[in-house]
């Protein structure tokens, strides 16, 4: 026997019994699936991965030699939409939305006139915004870093 299940109550149950080659599936997704053949390989495949699917879950197997519990914790990692503009009185804005964990931002050339602003969402993203002074600076152009886990993006705009 092989199963799957993720911890909480009325989650998925996905399931392999060897001995009357019998599969089960309770309250699972059609995302959610057996990632080759349960008789191959038992692996889990979540496709596509939501933010839903975070979690913890367990896989348990049953043999001549026991029962096995193998636990494992799901991150979802969103990578953020950026965007690079500026505003009427030559404030650069760099934009990392609704990325999960936060993005980081800097810029080139670095400077201690910007600030920051972060947005946290319902669905566990956040929104960072990074403002850069532009007004006092003699520099032709600007180039915002963005820095996360999924993708590291860098964006530059003409300011003359």
């Amino acid at each position: 026997l092989v199963a799957w299940k993720r911890n909480c109550s009325s989650c998925c149950l996905l399931s392999y019994r060897s001995d009357r080659n019998e599969t089960r599936k309770l309250n699972c997704s059609e995302r959610i699936m057996w990632k080759y053949s349960p008789v191959s390989d038992p692996a889990l495949r979540i496709y596509p991965v939501d933010l839903r699917d975070e979690g913890n879950y367990t896989c348990e197997t049953v043999n001549s030699e026991g029962n096995f519990h193998f636990n494992f914790s799901l991150t979802v990692i969103v990578p953020p939409t950026v965007t690079l503009t500026h505003d009427k009185s030559r404030v650069a804005i760099c934009q990392a939305s609704a990325g999960k964990p936060a993005a980081d931002i800097s810029w080139i050339p670095a400077s201690n006139h910007s600030s920051e602003e972060e947005f946290h969402h319902p669905n566990g993203t956040v929104t960072k915004v990074s403002y850069f002074g532009w007004a006092k600076s003699s520099f032709p152009s600007v180039t915002c870093l963005v820095t996360h886990p999924a993708t590291n993006q860098t964006l530059f705009m003409d300011m003359t």
